[in-house]
């Protein structure tokens, strides 16, 4: 499994922990220090330091000479459990939302320093950006981006916009540094953020966050329009009271999704998984 990167910036050694815990299943929940190194394709020591940090870490433990994962481990894939179902719940707002405005709607989350657009409503106009469920773009040009960034706190938010894009977009003007945190702080006090054509000429849009069961920021909602049929003041005074009743419908039923038995939740996976 190593050394198949390809990439430039390829870290060889998380992968190669990552091979770890993979290697691991129902069917073979304890495993040897050879067991591993055989599984993994990585030599006997290189295995062992791999294990050992770990177990140190806690993702792992032992028991005499072997190895099996521990809880721990829940919570690397709990994000994205937790995100699963939200174009599910979203869906019917998002189109009870377009139906009112008669404009494009959509919902993203927050993958580096990019959006990636996870759900989508949209209406058949001609509009400077063809969107569509993972698109990417930079965070800090479009509405929703600006949502996403200003709920994070300022050592998490240095970090994201330090991040190159993977939107494949040509790059856009860096954002002066004192004027971008004085808009994200004043997003963060209303509630809202607008892009007005900064993404693309002809686009403009209004966004809001969209939270979970514990209150906390997890995605993004908008409602896109083009420019020159759309002010910002139709944007923010008749569409975004819209947006922000629907924004909070879905937070609601996504927290009440959220806060089903897990054994509820693995249900639904798999009849999503079966008629996928």
């Amino acid at each position: 499994m190593a050394g198949r990167g390809e990439g430039p910036d390829f870290v060889e050694a998380l992968a190669r922990g990552l091979d770890i815990l993979a290697c691991f299943n129902a069917e073979r929940p304890w495993r040897t220090l050879t067991e591993v190194a055989t599984a993994t394709g990585l030599a006997r020591p290189t295995a062992r330091r791999l294990l050992l940090t770990l177990e140190e870490l806690g993702f792992i433990r032992s028991s005499g000479n072997q190895f099996t994962l521990t809880p721990r481990v829940l919570c690397l894939g709990m994000a994205f459990v937790s995100s699963l179902g939200l174009w599910d719940v979203a869906r019917p707002h998002l189109e009870r939302l377009v139906a009112a405005t008669r404009e494009s709607s959509s919902m993203s989350q927050l993958d580096g320093s990019d959006i990636v657009y996870v759900a989508r409503v949209a209406v058949p106009k001609l509009i400077a950006l063809r969107v569509e469920i993972g698109t990417r773009f930079p965070a800090a040009y479009t509405a929703q981006g600006k949502v996403l960034l200003a709920a994070l706190d300022p050592a998490d938010l240095q970090t994201v916009l330090a991040e190159p894009s993977r939107s494949g977009l040509p790059p856009y003007p860096p954002r002066d540094t004192e004027s971008f945190a004085a808009e994200l702080q004043a997003i963060r006090a209303r509630g809202w953020a607008l892009n007005n054509e900064e993404i693309a000429p002809g686009v403009r849009s209004v966004a809001v966050p969209v939270r979970d069961g514990a209150g906390q920021v997890r995605a993004a909602m908008n409602v896109t329009a083009h420019a020159a049929e759309t002010s910002v003041e139709t944007l923010t005074n008749d569409f975004l009271p819209l947006l922000l009743r629907t924004a909070g419908d879905v937070s609601a039923d996504w927290a009440l999704w959220q806060s089903r038995p897990v054994s509820e939740l693995r249900r639904d996976q798999l009849d999503a998984s079966a008629t996928g």
